[in-house]
């Protein structure tokens, strides 16, 4: 065996992380089937690899029995006391059988082997490392695009970003930096396969970490996350923090904050709304920018019917519905909305029993972070 392997093996295992042991064991495994194919030989045999000297050896190992009915596998008793008087019956003796034209067929399928566990090896650490960045965010470069997929660099390993992950008002060109979301992470026979996305809600809640110190702290929390990539999104927050204002914190000064995320979904408008226990106030304030005048719950069916002013109807439900659609993914409840005219009419509204609220609009106007949808 070359000093050349051995000088290799040392640079595996500091320059990639690969185990000097796990190559080694691979060599050895390797030069067992290239001595049984190359010299016909169907012993069970044990191929030794000197890391001081580089040196092979091959040693048959043959089973200690009182009757031998296959050479290649079995010794005698009386053979194996020749070699040493200690052996019995049912002891594995190894004899030394290393040809002498070994050392050409060793040194090619050590480096075949070397070749194939770099390889596998790099895989496995790229796995390992993309698969603890499952549900995270990170920057990847454009690269190319098919039919079906765009490419994106992600440094190690290049990831697919499918055409029903992609966001319907972007266009991508090679060399555009984007950020991604990581939805899954496999291994196949080619190495790790890594899926990303633009559209997953979870994108949005990952941006909103790294934009606004408070939630990457932990004082404000995301509740929930409702997206139409591309068009509009609705987040709630909260925080057991009666010194900081959460709709505030996201929004961020003159809504800097909010509009970074804006600029980086290309214009998906975001609706940010105060969480609530009480469905009253949660479905209240998930419909903003509209303004509500009474939600009536029925916690059987976990469904709202909510009423607006007239004037508001459209604003409430939204272009195609999206608004109602949205607050109703943010909170979990259905939503039917009535106009005040309808419920009047309907002897729902007003109730005795509850008062008559109006919801603080949590929208930011100016940041084009709303919009007018009547």
């Amino acid at each position: 065996m070359s000093t050349e392997l051995l000088d290799a093996l040392h640079v595996l295992e500091h320059d990639k992380g690969i185990s000097r042991d796990v190559i080694v064991e691979a060599i050895e495994a390797a030069l067992v089937s290239a001595y049984k194919r190359n010299f016909n030989q169907a012993q069970n045999v044990r191929v030794e690899l000197n890391l001081e000297n580089g040196s092979i050896r091959v040693f048959a190992r043959k089973d200690v029995v009182d009757q031998v009915f296959d050479s290649r596998l079995e010794i005698s008793l009386e053979e194996a006391h020749e070699l040493n008087p200690v052996y019995k019956v049912g002891d594995v003796v190894e004899l030394e059988v290393t040809p002498k034209d070994f050392g050409r067929i060793a040194a090619q399928t050590a480096k075949q082997v070397v070749t194939q566990r770099v390889r596998e090896a790099e895989r496995g650490i790229i796995y390992d490392e993309f698969i603890d960045r499952e549900d995270d965010i990170m920057t990847g470069i454009v690269e190319r695009q098919d039919s079906r997929f765009i490419y994106v660099n992600l440094g190690k390993i290049e990831a697919i970003l499918s055409q029903n992950e992609q966001m319907p008002n972007e266009t991508y060109r090679p060399h555009d930096r984007i950020k991604v979301y990581l939805t899954k992470v496999e291994k196949t026979t080619k190495g790790p396969q890594i899926f990303v996305s633009r559209t997953h809600p979870g994108l949005l809640k990952r941006l909103f970490e790294m934009e606004v110190p408070e939630i990457y702290e932990g004082i404000v929390e995301i509740k929930s996350v409702a997206r139409e990539a591309g068009d509009r999104s609705k987040i709630s927050v909260y925080t057991a923090d009666p010194e900081v204002d959460a709709v505030g914190a996201c929004v961020g000064p003159k809504g800097a904050r909010v509009q970074a995320i804006v600029n980086e979904l290309k214009g998906e408008k975001i609706d940010i709304v105060e969480w609530s226990e009480d469905p009253f106030t949660f479905v209240a304030n998930a419909l903003s920018p509209s303004k509500v005048l009474d939600v009536i719950v029925n916690e059987e069916e976990q469904a709202t019917t909510v009423v607006v002013p007239d004037y508001q109807l459209s604003l409430a439900i939204g272009k195609r519905g999206q608004n109602a659609r949205l607050a109703a993914k943010l909170t979990g409840w259905k939503i039917d909305i009535k106009s005040e005219s309808v419920a009047r009419e309907m002897g729902i509204y007003p109730r005795e029993e509850t008062p008559v609220q109006e919801t603080e609009e949590t929208v930011v106007e100016e940041n084009n972070v709303s919009e007018d949808e009547e």
